[in-house]
C-alpha cells in the first residue's frame, strides 16, 4: 500500500486537517499557495478523468481558500482551452492572501467572471463547487444556499472542491441546503464527515489528494478515525488444519423467534454457518421448531417456552447472539436476563438492545452491540435526530456507556471499542430492507465463535455483509435485494483467502492474503 493510500484510510474532523495543513506550512516549509496549486491541479486533472472532451466549464466561487482552489482550477481550464465561466459571490477584489493570488494568476487567461444572482445559469458541461469549505459551522446563509440550489438545479455534472458546499465536514450532516456533487476531491485528510450520514450521498464518488505533503506531517495528528478494508480484515481468519472437525470452529447459539418472528433467527443462523461457524443452535419458540429444520437442516433447533428449558442447553456454547425477532414479551424478557447472566461473549442486536434500553444501565466488555440509530436513541435516551446530528459522538458514548464493542449501522457504518473508531466504507441503499440486521448478526456471531476477537469479529463482519451486498448491486441492482441473497456471496468472501502453504493456526503466522483489492 502506498503511503497516499495508506493517508486515504485516516479520517479527520476538520480541525485536525486544518492542523496538519498548518504543519506541512509552518514546520515543512510548503508555501500555502503551492498547497493551492496542487489542489488545483488535482481538481482539474481529475475532473478532465471523470469528463473527458469537456469543452466548457462554470465554477461557482465564493470568499475562502475554497474560491482560491475554484480560480487555480479556472484558469488551468482556460489555459487548455476550455471556455470558463466564473460566478463568484464574494468580490474576488476582497479576497485575502493565497486565495487572492490565486485569483490574480487566474485572471492573466480569458474568464468570464459575472456575480451571483438569481436567474444566473451555468453554461458549462460540468459545474465546479468552490463556494464553502470546511469552516461552515452553521447554516448556510440565503446567497450561498440561492447558488447552491442553483448548482443542484443545473442538471450538470459537479464536483465537489474538497467538501460539498454546505455538509458538515465533522459530522456529515446537511447544514440547510448542501450541494449534491458527482465527484467530490478532498485534500491532505479525509474528512469523517464524507463517509456517513449524508456525507456518501452528497458527495458522490469520493477521491482523495495528499498534495504530496510528506508522511512525517501526518506523525503530527492522531486521526480521529480509520475506514476499514475488507482485505485487510480478511486476514484475521484462520487457516484450517486438514484435520480438522466443527467442534474446533465453534458453537454459536442464536437466541429469538418470538411468535411469527421466526424468519429473523433462520437468517441469523444461516449466515453464521455460511461464515463457517462448526455448529449453529437456535433457541426460539416451539412453534417454529419444524419449519426452521425443514429450511435449513444444518441448524439445530430447540423450542423452549421457559427459562428453565433453556437452562440446561447453556453449557454447550461458545457464544450467543441473541435479538432477532427476540419480541418484548415476557417470555422475551425471560430468556434475555438468563443469557446476561452467562460469561459467555454476546452479540445482541434488535429487541435485546431495545430490552436492555429498558433496565437499569449495565456495562461489559464482552459483547458486541449492534443498534440501528432509533435503537441507539434508546440505549442513550435521546431522539434519533440526535444520533444523527454527530453519529461519532454517538458511537463514543453508546460505548462508553455500555462497554464492550459498539456497531452503529447506517449509511458510513461506524464501530468503536475502547481504543479507535472505525467506518465501513461498503453499503448501499439497497440494504435499507428487512432482515439485513439479523443477517448481520450472525456473521458477527459466527466469526466470533470461530474465535476471532470483539473488535476482529465486529469489523470483518460488517465488511463482508456490506461488500456482499455491494456485489450483489453491482450485478444486478440494488432495487429488490433480499437479506437472504447475501448468502453465496458471504460464502465466496470468506473464501477468498490465499493461505501460504505450509500455515497452521498454531503457528501464529497470519494468512497471506490474496492480492486482489476491494472496491471503494
Amino acid at each position: 500500500m502506498t503511503e497516499q493510500e495508506n493517508q486515504s484510510q485516516s479520517l479527520y474532523t476538520a480541525a485536525e486537517v486544518r492542523e496538519l495543513d498548518r504543519v506541512a506550512i509552518e514546520d515543512y516549509g510548503i508555501p500555502g499557495i503551492t498547497l493551492m496549486r496542487r489542489a488545483g491541479r488535482a481538481c482539474f486533472d481529475r475532473l478532465l478523468e471523470s469528463w473527458p472532451g469537456i469543452r466548457e466549464l462554470t465554477l461557482f466561487c465564493g470568499g475562502g481558500n475554497n474560491a482560491g482552489d475554484g480560480y487555480v482550477i479556472a484558469g488551468l481550464a482556460a489555459q487548455r482551452g476550455l471556455k470558463v465561466q466564473v460566478i463568484w459571490l464574494r468580490s474576488p477584489d476582497k479576497l485575502q492572501g493565497d486565495a487572492l493570488r490565486a485569483y490574480r494568476w487566474a485572471m492573466q487567461f480569458e474568464l468570464s467572471l459575472q456575480r451571483f444572482s438569481d436567474g444566473t445559469l451555468a453554461e458549462g458541461e460540468v459545474v465546479v463547487d468552490a463556494l464553502l469549505g470546511t469552516g461552515l459551522t452553521g447554516p448556510v446563509r440565503d446567497d450561498f444556499r440561492s447558488a447552491i440550489e442553483c448548482i443542484n438545479a443545473s442538471g450538470k455534472g459537479v464536483l465537489a472542491v474538497d467538501v460539498p458546499s454546505g455538509l458538515d465536514a465533522d459530522t456529515g450532516g446537511v447544514l440547510g441546503a448542501c450541494v449534491r456533487a458527482d465527484v467530490t476531491v478532498t485534500f491532505i485528510g479525509c474528512k469523517q464527515g464524507l463517509m456517513t450520514h449524508f456525507g456518501p450521498e452528497m458527495t458522490g464518488q469520493l477521491l482523495f489528494e495528499d498534495l504530496a505533503v510528506p508522511a512525517e506531517v501526518y506523525t503530527h495528528v492522531q486521526p480521529s478515525a480509520c475506514r476499514l478494508q475488507l482485505a485487510t480484515q480478511l486476514g484475521h481468519l484462520p487457516r484450517r488444519n486438514r484435520n480438522a472437525h466443527k467442534g474446533q470452529h465453534g458453537h454459536l447459539l442464536v437466541m429469538g423467534g418470538d411468535h411469527g418472528m421466526a424468519g429473523a433467527v433462520s437468517m441469523a443462523s444461516e449466515a453464521a454457518a455460511r461464515v463457517g461457524a462448526g455448529l449453529v443452535t437456535v433457541v426460539t419458540r416451539p412453534e417454529h421448531v419444524a419449519p426452521l429444520i425443514a429450511r435449513r437442516p444444518e441448524v439445530m433447533v430447540h423450542g423452549v417456552d421457559s427459562r428453565q428449558q433453556l437452562e440446561p442447553l447453556m453449557d454447550r456454547f461458545t457464544c450467543i447472539v441473541v435479538g432477532p425477532g427476540l419480541g418484548r414479551s415476557a417470555w422475551s424478557a425471560q430468556m434475555l436476563q438468563l443469557i446476561l447472566a452467562t460469561d459467555l461473549p454476546l452479540v445482541v442486536d434488535a429487541d435485546a438492545l431495545n430490552l436492555i434500553a429498558a433496565r437499569e444501565p449495565m456495562n461489559r466488555q464482552d459483547w458486541i452491540m449492534t443498534p440501528h440509530p432509533g435503537e441507539a436513541a434508546r440505549l442513550l435516551g435521546c431522539q434519533t435526530m440526535e444520533i444523527q446530528h454527530d453519529r461519532y459522538q454517538a458511537v463514543v458514548d453508546l460505548q462508553g456507556k455500555y462497554g464492550g464493542m459498539v456497531l452503529l449501522k447506517g449509511a458510513g457504518t461506524l464501530l468503536r471499542d475502547p481504543a479507535e473508531t472505525s467506518l465501513c466504507p461498503y453499503g448501499n441503499p439497497g440494504m435499507a430492507v428487512a432482515g439485513m440486521g439479523d443477517v448481520l448478526s450472525g456473521v458477527i456471531g459466527g466469526l466470533l465463535a470461530q474465535g476471532l476477537s470483539l473488535s476482529q469479529a465486529a469489523k470483518l463482519g460488517v465488511c463482508l455483509h456490506s461488500r456482499a451486498a455491494d456485489l450483489i448491486a453491482a450485478e444486478r441492482g440494488e432495487r429488490g435485494i433480499l437479506a437472504t441473497d447475501l448468502m453465496p456471496e458471504l460464502r465466496r468472501l470468506v473464501n477468498s483467502q490465499e493461505i501460504t502453504p505450509g500455515h497452521t493456526e498454531e503457528s501464529g503466522q497470519r494468512p497471506h492474503l490474496h492480492s486482489w483489492s476491494t472496491h471503494q
